[in-house]
């Protein structure tokens, strides 16, 4: 039934706008209308929003001007602008986010791909895809969400859909940009860039601090925040702009670091209601240390404005140790913090020496160091040709791309008491004998997208290619040197074609209709036989403009003949990354995007409006369960956790060439944190939250500015998560203000 109503709204909405081409005069319309797509930069998904709104997908681009407006430093207060994207919160400045594109799993963004300038970012794509490492979106000049059919250009996550980060690009000429600001939690931010171009070279550098002493309460007063330096530097060289074959070679050098006293471990539900801000004393020592060097170099041949060949080679290394509490041990036993938050009456002195209640004997409190090393690195190449016949227009792009990743551990837990609510260190333990083992991939990928354009109809048939060979060599806890005496190994190999097919059908100006389908696919774990996670995805959508009114309404359902769940630590489970079979699953749900402008007659004073909504239902079409398996035990019916049914945000922004003020307002539905179906249990409930940001601009000059930024302008005091253990709140207000300068 839900299914023939999208279908019918879908219909009733173009009928409606079909039957009034001639609203508005269209000799007034602007010519690019009638221009065909056509690749303006390399390393991007889109460039800009015209090519987003054309896609025979659903696609959104965040554009420099929106990204200025917002002036956000957290990314998943950027994204919740995009329909179909569902954020779960972690600590309240987006370090770690944790993102869903139309019903994937959320946990460290590990089921979506993501990209930074077209490149693979996560630290280990294919072998450990858990973003540990996100970049920061305070340096990006653009970000691209694609979703929907087409995507099979971007792998290997084709099911939810792709995010690229566009980052800081070589200015044609020289200029420069600082902005500094400061506020609440002494949190502050630092930001240069620099940059110009000749007519054979071109540069850029930028360098980016962001530190905060955090919103929680810990000891006497401790740090609950983080500190992280973030540095960029472009190079380019160029033949002439007049040479019969143009060329460019770019270097690209990007290094990144971290210390955040973050943790794993929340509250419980009787301790959130008394303080939500609280820490337990048996955190003192949680610690996130992580740092990120990226080398890529991006070669461009234009053999003419219709023939480009883009060659990327890029290498990416990223190092963390998340040294936190893991068990804590009473009366002989051992139990995980994730299960005493869930139960502290069945373990009252377990829960006792965590919060500090309780001065515990030697080695009660566990503290693991959650060492890993991650290596990325790879070559691709995207041939782009496109040419005209009488009537249409036909763009060939062809990909391939060689890839290996590895994710190497080498962890320890480490033994303390807690006396007097402080840490005393009882047990150095040995390195590697927690976790000893190298996780890798290697993997060759090809894509073909044929777009074919005739009149208004547009179709893009596509096909991509995923070879991937899968290993792991477990040293044992009982070898930390690595000798290779009791090593052992499992292989797994895939070799799957991924196909989809879009299609765009523009009745005029004002009124198209879009949709597709296509193969969702994601990899499988190492371990011998494990098959990857498939399904079937669907679309359909409309995109309209009508007496000022614009917008985007689409359905969607994705089929899923295997979803795989992965045991995260992150997201409750034990940690062992080890994937399982979850079965036939269904996501369908509705996206509606909505831009009205109120002053759109004034000249000098603008005043839009945007509206965002997401509805997802979820369900599980089988029955399983397992005391790993991070789900619970599921039955057939039952809905995905941490999904929420609805989702609605609403920008209003007052513009004018000397100040802006824009109000920012999202609902996040309440969602389920274990697998069920009918009202949720309220220990197994995130509440839903209304959450309203407030920015704000001042130019003084073309060149000088004052920004100004509150952060949960009522003051709302809401959970956001029951994973990695207890609850966990979202940001309280906080007022942040700055300057801005540039050349």
């Amino acid at each position: 039934m839900k299914y023939k109503l999208i279908l019918l709204l879908l219909v009733f909405t173009t009928q409606v706008f079909a039957q009034n081409p001639n609203e508005t005069n269209e000799t007034t319309l602007d010519s690019i209308q009638n221009l065909d797509e056509v690749l303006l930069k390399s390393n991007v998904i889109f460039g800009n929003k015209y090519v987003a709104k054309n896609r025979t997908g659903s696609a959104y681009y965040i554009s420099p001007e929106e990204l200025k407006k917002l002036n956000y430093t957290d990314i998943n207060r950027v994204l919740q602008t995009v329909p179909g994207v569902t954020i779960v919160e972690e600590e309240g400045f987006g370090l770690r986010p944790n993102i869903s594109l139309r019903g994937t799993s959320p946990d460290r963004s590990a089921k979506i791909t993501l990209m930074e300038d077209g490149v693979l970012i996560a630290p280990a794509p294919y072998s450990a895809s858990s973003a540990y490492y996100f970049p920061s979106v305070a340096r990006m000049q653009a970000v691209e969400v694609l979703k929907g059919s087409s995507q099979v250009q971007y792998g290997p996550f084709t099911t939810g859909g792709a995010i690229n980060m566009v980052s800081t690009q070589i200015p044609d000429t020289f200029g420069g940009r600082v902005k500094a600001s400061y506020g609440s939690f002494n949190s502050s931010q630092f930001y240069a860039t620099l940059g110009g171009s000749s007519e054979q070279f071109g540069y850029n550098i930028e360098f980016l601090n962001f530190n905060s002493d955090g919103f929680k309460n810990l000891g006497d007063d401790l740090n609950t925040g983080f500190d992280k330096n973030d540095v960029v530097a472009k190079f380019r060289i160029n033949s002439k702009k007049e040479a019969k074959t143009y060329q460019s070679l770019e270097f690209k050098f990007q290094y990144a670091d971290e210390v955040s006293n973050e943790t794993y471990l929340g509250l419980t539900d009787a301790d959130f209601a008394n303080n939500p801000f609280d820490r337990y004393a048996s955190s003192l020592e949680d610690e996130m240390t992580n740092d990120h060097v990226q080398f890529m170099i991006t070669h461009q041949l234009e053999f003419s404005k219709d023939f480009r060949i883009t060659t990327n080679g890029y290498y990416n290394s990223f190092s963390r140790n998340w040294y936190k509490l893991n068990d804590i041990v009473a009366n002989d036993e051992k139990v995980g913090i994730a299960t005493i938050l869930e139960q502290p009456d069945l373990y009252p002195t377990h829960y006792a020496f965590t919060t500090g209640a309780l001065d515990s004997p030697d080695d009660a409190i566990l503290v693991k160091a959650n060492n890993r090393d991650y290596i990325s690195k790879g070559i691709q190449t995207k041939f782009d040709y496109h040419f005209y016949n009488d009537n249409t227009f036909h763009d060939i792009e062809v990909g391939l791309r060689y890839h290996y990743d590895e994710e190497d551990r080498f962890q320890w837990k480490d033994g303390y008491r807690i006396t007097d609510g402080d840490l005393v260190l009882t047990t150095d333990a040995t390195r590697g004998t927690d976790a000893n083992r190298i996780s890798s991939a290697t993997a060759f990928s090809a894509f073909a997208m044929y777009k074919f354009k005739y009149k208004n109809l547009t179709l893009t048939p596509g096909l991509r290619y995923e070879n991937i060979e899968l290993q792991r060599e477990n040293y044992g806890t009982d070898d930390p040197f690595r000798s290779g005496l009791e090593i052992s190994k499992r292989e797994n190999k895939v070799d799957v074609f991924i196909p989809g097919i879009g299609f765009n059908y523009k009745f005029n100006n004002l009124i198209s209709v879009f949709g597709g389908v296509h193969k969702g696919f994601s990899p499988p774990g190492n371990e011998e036989g494990q098959e990857p996670e498939e399904s079937i995805n669907y679309e359909l959508g409309s995109r309209f403009s009508f007496n000022g009114l614009s917008g985007e309404l689409i359905g969607f359902y994705n089929d899923y003949s295997n979803l795989l769940g992965s045991d995260l630590a992150a997201s409750g489970g034990t940690g062992t990354l080890d994937m399982f079979n979850a079965g036939e699953v269904s996501v369908r749900g509705l996206e509606l995007l909505l831009n009205y402008d109120i002053l759109s007659k004034n000249d000098n004073i603008s005043l839009p409006i945007n509206l965002g909504y997401t509805y997802t239902d979820t369900e599980f079409l089988n029955s399983f369960g397992s005391d790993d398996d991070i789900w619970g035990t599921v039955t057939e019916g039952d809905e995905i956790p941490y999904i929420a049914k609805h989702q609605l945000n609403l920008g209003i922004t007052l513009e004018h060439n000397k100040y802006q003020i824009a109000l920012n307002g999202r609902y996040n539905g309440a969602f389920r944190t274990v697998s069920g179906t009918g009202s949720i249990p309220d220990d197994q409930k995130v509440d839903s939250a209304i959450v309203l940001d407030l920015s704000t601009r001042y130019n003084f000059t073309k060149k000088l500015s004052i920004t100004g930024n509150i952060i949960n302008l009522l003051d709302n005091t809401y959970a956001v998560s029951r994973v990695p253990a207890g609850l966990r709140p979202g940001h309280p207000f906080g007022a942040y203000l700055g300057l801005e300068f540039q050349f």
